[in-house]
């Protein structure tokens, strides 16, 4: 069994994430290689999609949203994803396991008054059935449903426990930030079809083709899911294996390609914030150190924009009144600094800013 370096993952991962150079391949095709993208900001994903298409357009994606191609709702890890509508009729149903035990959390039963589940699900589709409402509408409506319960949360959790989908405008490029003014409609309803649940190996597929090679641990800290080691043991036979430096085993699809050569170069990437590439293994050292790891990820549930020095986290990057901030973790170097002023200058217009700054 071979073993694979930090290095090797590192350029297995970004070669199949189209960051070791921009793809010509259809949005379309993109985000459902990628199985979904992290939107929890609706421009972010935008960002993330600049920097794997080549010439991609804020306008391509928001006409997959508008033709309902795409869907914006909680999916991976209860969190908001974007994904290929028959990706999200599919694989929704397989996650919602996940999104069912985020929804049991103290939080949840704590301002629902431990109120029963199935009351609240059927009242919120009763509520939702045909139509499109502001969340904070479903919200008042369930208020009246259940008096003395809050319904921002009760509203939360139907969104989790029932398919539902934010209606484009959620999701198209505007300004940063999370948006207030969300509406939501039942899945079903919006994609005139109904949920057809996958093999839970068809997940583990996709996931290898765009993640690969990866261990069980990997697979679950993407999804969310539990117990995928039977999974995976029963698809053994139709997966290639390796080992990591630390002896742990990863696996792969017999079709995917070979890792590259760790020492191939790589060019100097932007990601946005939330995006999978650092949130999609529980061994997250294939791309980012666990000391920048904690100044990525400093706690509230956030995850900075950084951007990629020789594959890997160098530092982190905002936007705000037209500037572009860099913060480097590290020295740049003069060779480094000009290759990461180069990529930053080719993001200004996509992003409507005008400089570039440091520090």
């Amino acid at each position: 069994m071979s073993v694979l370096s930090r290095r090797a993952l590192n350029r297995a991962l970004l070669r199949r994430q189209f960051l070791t150079e921009r793809t010509g391949r259809t949005v379309l095709e993109v985000i459902g290689h990628l199985v979904a993208m992290q939107a929890q900001e609706p421009n972010w994903p935008y960002v993330g999609l600049w920097s794997r298409i080549d010439g991609f357009t804020q306008a391509r994606l928001g006409v997959l949203l508008e033709s309902r191609m795409v869907v914006r709702s909680a999916l991976l890890r209860s969190t908001q994803h974007l994904a290929v509508a028959d990706d999200f009729r599919r694989f929704r149903p397989v996650l919602q396991p996940v999104l069912d035990r985020t929804a049991s959390t103290s939080y949840f039963r704590k301002a629902s008054g431990r109120l029963d589940t199935a009351a609240l699900t059927a009242a919120g589709a009763e509520i939702l059935a045909g139509r499109t409402l502001p969340r904070r509408e479903l919200a008042r409506l369930l208020t009246l449903r259940h008096p003395g319960r809050e319904g921002r949360i009760l509203a939360g959790e139907v969104e989790l426990r029932t398919p539902l989908v934010h209606t484009p405008a959620t999701a198209m490029w505007g300004r940063w930030g999370t948006r207030n003014a969300i509406s939501v409609t039942r899945a079903e309803d919006w994609l005139g079809a109904p949920m057809e649940p996958a093999p839970v190996r068809d997940l583990v597929r996709r996931y290898l083709a765009a993640y690969g090679p990866a261990g069980v641990m990997d697979m679950q800290a993407w999804s969310g899911l539990t117990r995928l080691r039977e999974v995976v043991d029963a698809m053994r036979g139709e997966l290639r294996r390796y080992r990591d430096a630390e002896g742990r085993e990863l696996f792969d699809l017999e079709s995917a390609p070979e890792p590259p050569d760790p020492e191939t170069p790589v060019p100097v990437r932007f990601l946005p914030a939330f995006d999978n590439l650092l949130l999609g293994h529980a061994d997250r050292t294939r791309v980012i150190g666990d000391a920048d790891r904690r100044r990525v990820m400093p706690g509230a549930a956030r995850v900075l924009p950084t951007f990629l020095v020789d594959g890997f986290v160098h530092g982190s990057w905002s936007v705000k009144d037209g500037t572009l901030r860099i913060v480097p973790f590290r020295p740049l170097g003069a060779a480094g600094t000009s290759a990461v002023t180069e990529e930053a200058e080719r993001l200004l217009p996509f992003l409507g800013a005008g400089d570039v700054a440091y520090g």
